[in-house]
């Protein structure tokens, strides 16, 4: 008996143990879809598994208004979550709140009879959820419903609202009021403004199919190397959290450090928090120096920037007014991109009282005098990455992938240095040696050693050209890392610039000055050596520099058919002491050219 007793109790435990693991799992999975298990998540990091969420009520709209805009969805490739006709009850399932969170637009499809149904204001209470912690798109149609009784729960709406509520608790209704008012103020599409109700189908489609288009998370910056650092640096710039401020951020640095690329960056990233937004490229080159008619180049520019940013073609504009009334209560993010004038700033972003509170203007140049000119005191300056960065960039371009392949460690290294680990040089010059074998590689490096990619040439001469011909000589005698006070020692004493001129090249990022250490980019050097081996011979009494090779400067000399000497036949010769100085004026070359000739002819 007392055998039986106890295999009947073992039995029973059998039994509840696998009761309770079969209740485990279902246990889990309804933790992993409570509501309250939500966390925040951008928009852009969040899996999104479904195109559309729509949610309605079926007896009004399934087999006419929503069976016509499902047809459209699918001839615009839009996937919308189709519930199958599932089986409802009084609470949604897990099934339908893994949708919900899934879907990167919801579209409630508010009609008279909405609020009849339980669950289709558990759907609601859901998508509103979703659209403040996961930065979901919500989209709402009243179909032949006035939004205000949706907002206050009068008329029919209310009506039904108040029926569905009989006999539940306050908790539930109060959550549905809530999320009900909400969703009334979010700006939809009326069915009783529209005649043609196949247009305004096809409207919806097409605004779904733009929304998700403009919120599809970018690639473009996958494969870039620091770009997180730059963000990371870049945010007590921003300061995104405080709205109520309108601030202009200036991102500044040398040709081809980076610049444009990080305040593209940043406008993928954040664009879609802002009303407005717009980023005016390249606007140094598109819109160069006029001194004929200042004011139309400002009208014509702040044409263009309204135009792009209030998407409006065909703007016509008579004054520089308009912009600061248009704006002056939107929240926008405006990228100004590689500016070099005043004049653009203002005609585009004058003053912070052009845009309504919150507003972010960045504004990307080499010239941090400019920054300063208009008032700008939040600058991010952009510097060189850090070697093993700089390799990884490099190979990335060169082998499609952040190290080098095997064999090409030494070459991808040396060819790192030599682009001085400037990003735009090292993306040129890694695509130009892309494919090749490590035989042709070899080959290569003597002439890069020597010579500047075209490409690089064509944007550092752009920055070259827009000096004065003062900055310009400063400029051309600075080929390679120097004191302040050794530079200064040899310019002509009637030379009075040089501190200014020094200053100026700092501020357009062709030099940086350190602690009274004047540091020249490599690339630049090299691109200053070959405008002086260009300059024409018969301008040296203009003043044209020698460059610190004592074989260029022989040759010069002996190419005027002056005299034809060997420096190193001399312990004493005076020029040789110039020479190691980096960089002389010609004309003092010749005024002791002419004193030792004159010696050796009394002699």
């Amino acid at each position: 008996m007392d055998s039986c007793f106890f295999l009947t109790i073992f039995a029973a435990a059998i039994c509840f143990f696998m009761m309770v693991r079969k209740f485990r799992p279902h246990q889990q999975e309804n933790k992993e879809i409570d509501s309250s298990s939500l966390s925040p998540s951008s928009s852009s990091s969040h899996k999104w598994t479904h195109d559309v969420f729509p949610s309605f009520r079926g007896e009004d709209v399934r087999r006419d208004f929503l069976s016509h805009i499902h047809k459209e969805f699918q001839r615009k490739g839009i996937t919308p979550f189709i519930d199958n006709e599932i089986k409802r009850g009084e609470s949604i399932g897990p099934e339908l709140i893994r949708a919900i969170r899934g879907s990167k637009i919801a579209i409630i499809l508010l009609s008279r009879n909405y609020a009849y149904s339980k669950w289709c204001l558990e759907e609601l209470v859901e998508v509103m959820k979703c659209r403040e912690v996961l930065g979901q798109i919500v989209m709402v149609i009243f179909y032949k419903v006035d939004p205000h009784d949706v907002k206050m729960l009068s008329g029919d709406f209310g009506k039904v609202f108040r029926k569905t509520s009989v006999g539940k608790s306050k908790e539930d209704i109060e959550r549905w009021r809530q999320a009900l008012a909400k969703v009334a103020t979010i700006a939809g599409y009326h069915s009783s403004k529209w005649d043609n109700e196949a247009a305004m189908i096809e409207r919806i489609a097409t605004d779904v199919s733009n929304e998700l288009i403009r919120s599809a998370p970018s690639s473009d910056f996958n494969s870039l190397v620091g770009i997180r650092t730059h963000m990371k640096n870049m945010e007590p710039f921003l300061g995104l959290k405080s709205d109520d401020k309108v601030k202009m951020i200036g991102i500044w640095g040398p040709s081809g450090i980076g610049k444009s690329t990080i305040a593209r960056f940043l406008f993928g990233e954040y664009s879609h928090k802002f009303q407005l937004s717009v980023f005016m490229d390249n606007i140094k080159r598109r819109y160069p120096r006029s001194c004929y008619d200042e004011y139309s180049t400002k009208l014509q520019l702040q044409k263009e920037f309204l135009s792009r940013i209030i998407n409006h073609e065909d703007i016509k504009i008579h004054h520089l007014g308009v912009a600061k009334d248009r704006l002056k209560d939107k929240r926008v993010l405006v990228v100004l991109d590689d500016v070099d004038q005043l004049a653009q700033l203002d005609a585009m972003a004058k003053e912070t009282r052009w845009f309504g509170p919150g507003s972010r203007i960045i504004i990307t140049t080499q010239d941090k005098r400019l920054l300063n000119a208009h008032g700008i005191n939040h600058i991010y300056e952009v510097g060189l990455p850090p070697c093993d960065e700089a390799l990884q960039i490099f190979c990335m371009y060169a082998f499609g992938q952040k190290s080098p392949y095997e064999g090409f460690e030494y070459l991808a290294r040396e060819v790192t240095t030599l682009a001085g680990n400037l990003p735009l040089g090292l993306r040129v010059i890694g695509c130009y040696f892309r494919g090749m074998s490590k035989h042709e590689w070899e080959k290569e490096l003597p002439r890069l050693r020597t010579s500047l990619d075209g490409k690089i040439e064509s944007i550092l001469k752009f920055s070259y050209d827009v000096l004065r011909e003062e900055d310009k000589d400063v400029f051309l005698c600075i080929f390679s890392n120097e004191w302040i006070e050794k530079v200064e020692e040899h310019f002509p004493k009637n030379f009075v610039d040089v501190s200014q001129g020094l200053h100026v090249i700092a501020e357009k990022s062709l030099v940086s000055i350190s602690s009274g250490y004047i540091w020249m980019h490599n690339l630049l050097a090299r691109f200053g050596r070959k405008i002086v081996r260009k300059q024409s011979i018969h301008e040296l009494g203009k003043g044209q520099v020698l460059v610190d090779d004592a074989r260029e400067t022989c040759q010069v000399l002996n190419s005027d058919a002056i005299v034809s000497f060997h420096i190193s036949h001399s312990s004493s010769f005076p020029l040789q002491n110039l020479i190691k100085t980096n960089f002389t004026y010609v004309s003092v070359v010749f005024s002791w050219l002419k004193s030792f000739l004159l010696k050796k002819k009394e002699k």
